[in-house]
Order: structure tokens, then C-alpha cells, then sequence
């Protein structure tokens, strides 16, 4: 089987970390609870949100394989195996075949800048490499590169490259991949501030950090949309614009990581060159946390 039913939204964890900056594994298990009980459909385990640039390749194994022992099977659980390297990203994505994911998600590369042809070779050769299921993940605001439509419709038509997790902020960009892609090929916003306007123009969900903390109430607004309640849909997407802005006012994740800690779920601090939010910065994001 080379789907993967990431369902409407598919949350980008954070990575728990101790006091002494190690992966804190009990911390690992409550969050997963919490996801999964809060609205989580799917968890894409070391991504950016992951902090996976900080993370080692026996730390993401580890972190892998402990994450797909806890969920058991309840939902799918995707591994960020995607680096500016192919050579190593197919080896990151043989792990996590063995470790038994479900899917991988393959970001553009990002600081060797590639062309549109160098960035299909690379995705095309790490697919090639897996039966796993792929979702790309365009996010030019980190990796200078712009993964273009006509990029993603030919990539479409590789057999296991199911979906692409969009985070250019381009609505006319997105809705031309929608037109074009494969039939079974499904897009996801990158951005928890677009989720309903992509849903409008035929996306199927979101990848989240959000869902962190207001899972429940983005299911709510997606299963209205669904459901044709298009005006209730809007009002939850308006109430829920100020707690999206707040969890990206910093460097993500460390604003998200501090809405956790505030809301009872304890995932530590963040680890070099990310620092803590000053004085002023938890006051904004306590502001919007004190009205959900």
C-alpha cells in the first residue's frame, strides 16, 4: 500500500527535550497522548518543528522508533528524512523504513539552492530509493528555493509521491498544483493561518503546529467546511487567527514549546541557536493563551 491517510491535519511535533538537552522520552509519551487524544490525525516526527537540524542521526532513529512503539498503529506517524543531501536522505529514509513508518516528508534542500531540474532529481531518487509514501514539503521562506507547480505535477505522477505540504503562502501557486497533480496526489497547507482558504481552493488539510494547542478547535473548523457550514467555518478560523500569529511570533517551535508547558504538557526548552522568549514576548503569547 503506497497511500497514507495523513486525515486533516497531520501535526509537525516538537521534540521533547530534558533539563540536560537530551531527548526526554517520557515527555515524548505524554505529548503523543495529548496529540492524539486533542485532535492529531497523523504526527510527522523530526521535522523543522522537530527541530531536526540540532538532531542527530541515531537521536532521530531513536526518537522514530520510540514515537511509532507508543502510537501503536492508532495513526500514522511520518519521519522527516528530508535534507540538502540525497545521498544522506535516502539513507535517513532506509531507517526509517525498517523502523516501520508510515510515510516520509522530504523538504526542498535547502542552502546548495538547486534548480527546478536538480530538486525533481532529488525527490525522484529518494522516492525511487522507498515504497514508502512521500510528502514533499516547499517552504522557501527556510530553504530559499521554491518547489514551482509544474515541479510538483511531474512528481505527481510518481507513484508514491501521494501529497505535498505547501508553505509558500501562495494561493494561486497551490490551486495550480491542485488543478494539475495527479488524481490520488493531495495538497496540505504549511500554514495554520491558510488552512480554511486552501480548504476552499481544494487542499486537503494542514500540516500544523498549531494543533499543538488548538487541535480540537481546527478539526471543528475543518469539519464544518466539510459539512457546508461554511459561516461557522469562518467564524472559528477568524477566533483562531490571533493564537496562529502568537505561535509564530518567535522562531518556531519555541513559542509552541511555551504554550504546552502553560496548558500542562511539559516538551522542555529548545536547543542552540534557538533561545527562550523574553519578557515581553511571553506576555503577547500569554495574552492570547489566557482567551482559549
Amino acid at each position: 500500500m503506497i497511500n497514507v491517510k495523513l486525515g486533516n491535519i497531520g501535526t509537525a511535533m516538537v521534540t521533547p527535550f530534558s533539563p540536560t538537552g537530551g531527548i526526554d522520552f517520557e515527555k515524548t509519551s505524554v505529548l503523543l497522548e495529548h496529540l492524539i487524544a486533542n485532535g492529531t490525525d497523523s504526527v510527522i516526527v523530526s521535522g523543522t518543528t522537530g527541530e531536526s537540524p540540532t538532531l542527530t542521526r541515531v537521536e532521530k532513529k531513536e526518537l522514530l522508533d520510540f514515537v511509532i512503539k507508543v502510537v501503536n498503529k492508532r495513526i500514522p506517524v511520518i519521519a522527516g528524512t528530508g535534507t540538502n543531501d540525497t545521498a544522506e536522505s535516502i539513507e535517513l529514509t532506509k531507517m526509517a523504513e525498517s523502523s516501520g513508518a508510515d510515510g516520509i516528508m522530504l523538504v526542498t534542500p535547502y542552502y546548495n539552492k538547486p534548480d527546478q531540474q536538480g530538486m525533481y532529481a532529488h525527490f525522484s531518487a529518494i522516492a525511487n530509493a522507498t515504497s514508502l509514501p512521500v510528502l514533499l514539503y516547499n517552504i522557501p521562506g527556510r530553504s530559499i528555493v521554491n518547489l514551482l507547480p509544474e515541479t510538483v505535477i511531474q512528481l505527481s505522477k510518481i507513484p508514491n509521491i501521494k501529497a505535498v505540504k505547501e508553505a509558500s503562502g501562495n494561493l494561486e501557486q497551490m490551486a495550480e498544483i491542485i488543478d494539475g497533480a495527479a488524481d490520488d496526489f493531495q495538497l496540505y497547507s504549511g500554514d495554520d493561518g491558510l488552512t480554511l482558504p486552501v480548504l476552499s481552493i481544494g487542499g486537503r488539510g494542514i500540516i500544523s503546529v498549531s494543533s499543538h494547542v488548538v487541535g480540537n478547535e481546527m478539526q471543528q473548523m475543518i469539519q464544518a467546511f466539510q459539512n457546508g457550514q461554511t459561516k461557522k467555518a469562518a467564524q472559528i478560523h477568524r477566533a483562531l487567527l490571533p493564537v496562529f500569529n502568537a505561535l509564530f511570533s518567535s522562531p518556531n517551535p519555541v513559542p509552541v514549546k511555551y504554550a504546552l508547558e502553560k496548558l500542562g504538557i511539559s516538551t522542555g526548552g529548545v536547543r542552540l541557536p534557538l533561545v527562550e522568549l523574553d519578557e515581553e514576548e511571553v506576555a503577547n503569547i500569554e495574552k492570547v493563551l489566557e482567551k482559549i
